[in-house]
Parts: C-alpha cells; structure tokens; sequence
C-alpha cells in the first residue's frame, strides 16, 4: 500500500478523488495537504476557493470569515463527502488573503466551537488566530548544486556540525524579530564564517505562546508569520543551500497544544488526540498526545513531515520527543497507564508510526537525516526496519550529553572518582548512529549556560568550555551545539531577548571564545579522521582511558589514511605536565596540530612547538611512544608530521 502513494493522488489541486479519499483513511496518504484545507482553484470556469477538512463527529461544519463577519451562514455550510467525515465546499470568487476558520457543530448539535483549518499554509500572527488563504507563489529555487551533492553524499562519512538556532532570540532589531529576509542575510553570513556544516532550526510551525518554542502547534503546516511568509522562509532556506549549509529542521509529531482553536477536540470529541483520556492527556507537558494510531492523523503528520521536505527543501528533520511516541508509561506514574496487548510498556502504534514516517520519507528522499531525539536505551533506534528497527539513520545521544555536562561541573578534585562519565559512552557508541548534542534544553530553566555550568573561577570557566568542545569535537559521532555556547554567553538562553552579542565586542575573553570555536570547527571540517570513520569501530581507540588520578584521557582517531591519525590528550584538571610518556601507533615524527591552551584563545600559552620523536619503545599498549607537554584545562591534539623512514622500509606504515 505504500507503494500506491507514488502514484499520483490527485487530478487538479484542491480537489479529492475516490484514490485519495482511500488512502487517507488508510493512513498512507502522503499528500493529503495537496487537496485538505483552502486552495485557489477553478471549478467549472469559476474561480474561488474550495475548503475541505476531516472532522468525523461533527454534525455541521460551516466556513466562515471576513466575507460572512465571521458567523455562520447557510450559504457557507460545508456539504459532508464521505461518510468518514471529510467535508468540503466550494466558495466562487473568494481570493487569496482572505481570512477564515472552521465552526464545527458536534455531534449531538448541541454546542459550536471556532478552529482554525488545521492544513491552513498560512496563519494570522498572534494573538490571532484566524487562517488566510494563502495566494498561489510559485518560488524560484537556485539550490539545485546543493540538492545535488547532498544527493550523492555519504552522510555518515562527511562532516556534520550542527549550529542549533531559535530564530526569534538570535538576533533582534529594536527588540522586533527579524524576518526570514534579514535572517537569510545575517544568520547565513554567520554560520558559514563560523565553519558549521548545518542549522537545526527549532519548531517553525505556527503556534500561540512564543515561550513554547514551537514545541506546542496549533498550524503545522503555517510557517509561523512572526517572521514573515512562506516564500521568505524559502528564500532563507535557499541561502543556507547556495552557501553549502544544511538545514534540518526541528518537527514534534508527538504532542500539540490544547489551545481551542487548535486541533485539541477538533469535532467536539477526540480527533487527532487518542480516545482515552490517560492516553491523550501529556500531564508534564500541558498538552494533548497524537492519535499516532488513528489512519487519518498518520495521514496528516506523514503528510507534513513530507511537505517540509518537499516544498522548503529542508534537509532532515530533529523528531522531538521519540520516548513520548514509543513508551505508554513516559512521564506517567504506576496507575497511569496500560500495558499494550503483549503486556509491555511499548506504545505499538507509536512504534509503527515512526517506521510508517521514514519507510516513507526514505522511498522519496535518500539521503536526508532523520534524527531521533530518544531519550532511552531503547534498541535499534538507527536500524533499518526490515532488521527490526526504527528506521532513522541517527540519534541523539543523550547518554554522553547528560554525563559529560555532570562531570564537568565538579571539581578537578573529585573528578577522579567519576571518570566513568567521561569514557562510558564508547561501550555503546556503536550501538547507534549518534550526533552529541549540547541543545538549548541544557542552558534554560536554571541548568545554567555552558560556559557557566563549568568549574572554577573566569579562567577556568573559559578553559573549562575550550577543553569541552575540543573533546566533544574528538569524541566519535557528528556534532550539535545551541547558539550562544561559542562565545561563552553567562545568562541562561531567554527566548524573549536576542543573545548578548555585545560581549563579543566588549570582552576578550568572550571575543576569544568566539574566535576558538571558528578555529576548531575548521579545524573539524579539514581533518578526516574526525568523521570519516565515526561509525566503524577502526575510527577511534583508546590509548589511556583508566588514568582516573589525573583525569586525562588519551585517544586516537582514525581516517581512511594512517597518515591522517590524530591523538587527542584531554586534561580535565588545572595541572601541567612536562615530558609526560604517552604511547603512539607508528614509530613517525609527531606534531602540535590544535591546542586548547594557547594565549590567542584566552589560555596559557602551554603549548609544543618541537618536533616530537617517536621512540621504538612500547608504551600503554601501543608499540611506540614519545614525551608531551600537557597543558592545564585543556586538549592537545597531536597528529603525523612524516613517517620514519625505518618504519617504512620495515613495511609497518601501509598507506591505504
């Protein structure tokens, strides 16, 4: 059946067919938005707009709008299609720009209540709440160089490092938004001179609380209007992709909020939230769980998910809150919640819905990211569905997120007795395709920015964040780092104010950190050994992960290319160490390549200049070893300046 939506569903735009009506109430309708909602067509030689929604229990659905003073009229009554509950109607000479919403009669006809279209493509800015009617743009894409080599790239063996941004607080003029327009310029400029390969833009769709992020929507498929229209959002998108910028984008399939002109009891009765009360109801959240079970919503969210893709160009997609879709008991106490019919935990129609989602997403597209925000050890995330997984090609990894920013608080004296936090992750780094991520939810809500969240005074606070990001850049797995973290911002992000660009301009140390975190990214995106092998076990090996007294860690990390091995020496302490024996791989002079320490970052200034000589004598279980400096706070990274022209003879050194 999945195979039937290839084909095309419908004979002119805004219309239903018997195919399409079928196959939205099958649930393997993946171009539902094409015919639901409003759409500019011509019918019968007449222009006009023809509305069609899916509200099952309603006993009367009327359109009403600027053109009936907003109440119900007789003449606006929409005429109910199929038994299903699709209804729909056709409007002569109403144009694009006007707006509407639904009134919806429940089913016993005893109460009416005003939605807006839950397929609107564009919405009023709130407080509003009414729909529009969007006019017909065709957008000139000039993306087609990037489209093209994203196509074609092994996404696991390239470079991805994610700059993750909340629109509406990056940047501000006179404390108003910036638009799509003026982020396409200024975000684009940034991000590309800062060496991030992608964005991950936060929840776009439309939404009532601006403190909500746009984790709780009311129009998922209404661009939000707080920063302008569809076509300006194109036309950022369209800038990241001529700079060689990647754009994913942050969708919540799982959850939407319970405001009344939303999808929350769209009928009258439960529609695109579950029937049962304790099933519908996200308590944590303050919002209302999608039927994920429910033909028509997995029509709509697949949908969805596909017109992002498809008619913004986006890249992949962040799905948040996976553990919400898959676990009947998440944020739920004993009493709360049902088993499933197997008697375990799994929400089985959840479970489905995210292999229906990137079985579909796949067959169109692929080589997009589909990454799941899972919060559990929840097995298989990343495998294909055939061999009994999920089907999306990363993960977050929120294991390595949440025990690295625990020890990196504590005191270089203590740190020794949880030196697990920091070497744990690698035994079960393969077990997904992870992406390390430092998001927003860690410098919100009193958890403290990432510069602040590190030990000690200033110094060590700025020392703290370099050696973390150096090791985080070290560590295998692709990258994602929240706004404001690259210049040590110290107040906690703030969604209602733009961040304190001014400290760049007004401090060193901020304006260094800033200049770093450049400095690493390019240093990340020039170095193959950093991604190349990120998900073979060849890409990294421990050379000393037990020196828990002195809380360093020393490892390496592999390209394709002997030639192309870097060693990483992470101090987690404020000590220096001089001629510190360290074990290396191939008997070949060593060179300095990155140092945390240096004084143009803010740092120390210990750093290794000399040459480093490899001696034929074994050391912490590799063959070779030479002698280091270890700066304070701070990561030294180390690769091949030449091969030893014994080694070579000796046929130890085998160039790939």
């Amino acid at each position: 059946m999945v195979q039937a939506t290839k084909k095309k569903a419908t004979v002119k735009k805004g219309q239903i067919t018997d195919f399409d009506n079928y196959l939205f109430h099958e649930g393997k309708n993946y171009n539902s938005y094409r015919f639901m909602g409003a759409h500019n067509v011509i019918e019968k030689r007449k222009r006009g707009v023809r509305f069609t929604v899916w509200a099952p229990k309603a006993s009367c659905v009327y359109v009403v709008g600027e053109f009936s003073d907003f109440k119900p009229v007789e003449e606006y009554k929409l005429e109910k299609i199929t038994e299903m509950g699709i209804w729909s109607l056709f409007i002569p000479a109403l144009k694009a720009g006007v707006k509407y919403k639904y009134y919806i009669i429940n089913q016993w006809g005893t109460n009416g209540v005003y939605k807006a279209d839950p397929y609107a493509l564009l919405s009023e800015m709130r407080p509003n709440t009414a729909s529009i009617v969007k006019e017909d743009v065709k957008f000139k894409w000039t993306d087609r160089k990037w489209i093209n080599k994203r196509n074609r790239t092994n996404v696991y063996e390239s470079p991805i490092n994610i700059y993750e941004v909340h629109l509406g607080s990056w940047k501000m003029k006179n404390g108003e938004f910036l638009t799509y327009s003026e982020l396409a310029e200024k975000l684009t400029k940034y991000v590309v001179d800062m060496g991030y390969t992608h964005v991950e833009l936060m929840p776009l769709v439309e939404h009532p609380l601006d403190a909500s992020w746009g984790y709780q929507g009311t129009g998922y498929y209404s661009p939000t209007s707080r920063y302008g229209n569809a076509e300006e959002l194109k036309e950022l998108i369209n800038s990241l992709h001529k700079n060689d910028i990647g754009v994913i984008l942050d969708w919540v399939p799982g959850h939407f909020c319970k405001d009344e002109h939303g999808l929350y009891m769209f009928d009258g009765s439960p529609t695109y939230e579950y029937e049962e009360g304790w099933k519908a109801d996200n308590k944590g959240w303050g919002t209302f769980n999608f039927d994920l079970g429910k033909p028509e919503v997995k029509s709509f969210l697949i949908s969805n998910a596909l017109y992002w893709i498809r008619e913004f160009h986006i890249d992949g997609l962040r799905v948040d809150a996976v553990s919400n879709i898959i676990y009947l008991n998440y944020g739920r106490n004993e009493g709360e919640w049902r088993p499933n019919i197997y008697g375990g935990d799994g929400s089985l129609e959840g479970i489905q819905f995210l292999k229906d989602l990137n079985t579909a997403v796949f067959s169109e597209f692929n080589n997009l990211l589909m990454v799941a925000e899972e919060s559990t050890s929840w097995p298989n995330v990343c495998k294909p569905i055939e061999d009994g997984g999920l089907g999306f090609n990363f993960k977050w990894n929120m294991g390595w997120m949440n025990d690295t920013l625990e020890y990196i608080e504590l005191d270089p004296i203590y740190r020794k007795y949880h030196h697990n936090k920091l070497n744990f992750s690698m035994m079960y780094n393969y077990s997904e395709n992870f992406i390390l991520p430092v998001s927003h939810d860690e410098v919100v809500h009193g958890k403290k920015s990432l510069v602040d969240k590190m030990w000690g005074d200033y110094w060590n606070k700025f020392s703290g964040l370099r050696l973390y990001l150096a090791y985080m850049i070290g560590h295998p797995g692709k990258k994602l780092l929240f706004m404001g973290s690259e210049f040590g911002q110290f107040i906690e992000w703030r969604e209602y104010e733009e961040l304190e660009w001014k400290l760049i301009n007004e401090f060193d140390m901020h304006k260094k950190s800033n200049e770093y975190c450049k400095d690493l990214n390019k240093f990340y995106k020039e170095n193959s050994a950093l991604w190349e092998l990120d998900y073979d076990p060849e890409g990294f090996t421990w050379i000393d992960a037990d020196n828990n007294d002195q809380s360093i860690l020393i490892f390496m990390r592999k390209g394709k290319q002997e030639k192309d091995t870097l060693i990483f020496i992470c101090n987690f302490t404020p000590e220096v160490y001089y001629d510190f024996k360290i074990g290396v791989p191939y008997l070949a002079d060593y060179k300095e390549r990155f140092n945390t320490d240096k004084k143009k970052y803010g740092g120390s200034g210990q750093a290794m200049r000399a040459t480093l000589v490899a001696e034929d004598e074994g050391y912490h279980n590799m063959p070779y070893s030479i002698k280091v400096k270890i700066p304070p706070m701070a990561v030294s990274i180390i690769g091949i300046e030449k091969f030893n022209k014994l080694a070579i003879e000796n046929k130890t050194i085998i160039e790939k």
